[in-house]
């Protein structure tokens, strides 16, 4: 221990008797060192679980590389500021308050890390809801935010509580300023808690296509947040919808549809009427041999009603794709077959059409002569 106490007397004259600036140094000195070991080994720690393809665990290493430095950094500082104001005699009051606030590092650095860590652990559970169905990302979304409100204010609460704040007396604060804001933001809160129901009880996820009958609301969901949720229209406008307006109509979500329906009437001509039978079993018959028709579901081929100028048969089935474009393809194809069985069979699809009946001569002059008007002479 001698050449230690060599060493301090030296430094000691070195900074000519000012032994405080000394210690201050000396503190700084081995703030730094110790946050540049810390950064060290989390550093090789996270490199090393990522080659081994560890991320889930790599999650809590990364999250504590800042957090730790903010609690190293945030110590050798209040250490030094409590070590200056101690050897001036100057501001002391402020101790208690800087104490205090050392008794809160560890909290906030905790905070920190949680919100680092659920951040990071949100990405991962996304990452894995795409490739599993048992986990949609909008869950995992509503979970993380939860976990960090949660987080933020509960951190909030100790730090208020180092500074001497009644934790009864900040409940109970809440608790009236609670039900005075809930009068005065009732339609904040409705949204908020209709982005809560949203999130539990999932009537539609991002990427779902939605429409309303009550409300005209159609088109892509781009984003839930906590207060609106974006939805992008089909000619590709932004609609920002309250989340409250969703526990008030009717959601209609055909992204989750199992089948798409082809429902169509066709009308052959009143002379074909003998060929109407041939015609609807033939016609059931290609769906049923369709290979893009889903036989499981229900189909209806049949005489239908006498039009106006027109024998109308339906056609009532179900395609196995859901996917909108495809569909359409589909529907074509099945018409244009229909078109080709009613040709094949000697018929004709029917348009509106009207008969027009001239009379002939003889008929139109006994028309005259019955409708002859004797007209007495003028007085």
């Amino acid at each position: 221990m001698e050449w230690a106490m060599q060493i301090w007397n030296e430094l000691v004259v070195l900074f000519g008797g000012n032994v405080w600036i000394l210690i201050v140094t000396g503190i700084l000195l081995a703030t730094a060192i110790i946050d540049l070991l810390q950064r060290s080994f989390l550093k090789m720690a996270h490199n090393h679980l990522l080659k081994k393809e560890k991320y889930w665990l790599d999650s809590f290493v990364d999250a504590a590389r800042s957090p730790a430095s903010f609690f190293i950094w945030v110590n050798g500082t209040v250490l030094t500021m409590t070590t200056i104001i101690m050897h001036f005699n100057v501001y002391v009051d402020m101790v208690p308050y800087i104490q205090s606030f050392k008794s809160t590092i560890l909290t906030l650095s905790f905070g920190w890390y949680v919100i680092r860590l659920v951040h990071r652990l949100e990405a991962h559970l996304k990452a894995y809801a795409r490739e599993d169905d048992r986990l949609d990302e909008v869950t995992v979304e509503a979970m993380a935010k939860i976990i960090k409100l949660l987080a933020f204010t509960l951190t909030a609460l100790f730090f208020l509580n180092a500074f001497g704040v009644s934790m009864g007396g900040l409940l109970a604060f809440g608790g009236m300023g609670g039900i005075a804001i809930g009068f005065a933001a009732k339609d904040l809160l409705g949204n908020v808690f209709g982005g809560l129901m949203l999130y539990m009880d999932k009537p539609f996820t991002v990427g779902d296509w939605i429409r309303s009958p009550d409300k005209e609301i159609e088109g892509t969901v781009e984003k839930i947040g906590w207060r609106m949720t974006t939805v992008r229209t089909f000619d590709k406008r932004p609609l920002y919808i309250p989340n409250g307006i969703f526990s008030n109509i009717a959601i209609e979500n055909p992204s989750r549809m199992t089948n798409r329906r082809i429902y169509e009437t066709v009308g052959i001509r009143y002379a074909d009427v003998s060929q109407m039978d041939t015609i609807t079993a033939k016609v059931k018959q290609m769906l049923v041999e369709h290979p893009e028709i889903d036989n499981n579901q229900t189909m209806i081929v049949n005489f239908n009603k006498f039009g106006p100028s027109s024998l109308d048969f339906f056609i009532y089935t179900f395609t196995k794709t859901t996917e909108w474009i495809r569909f359409h393809e589909i529907k074509q194809d099945v018409l244009l077959k229909v078109s080709e069985i009613i040709e094949s069979q000697g018929a004709e699809i029917a348009f509106p059409t009207r008969t027009l009946h001239i009379e002939s001569n003889q008929e139109a002059i006994n028309f005259q002569n019955q409708s002859a008007v004797t007209v007495p002479p003028e007085a």
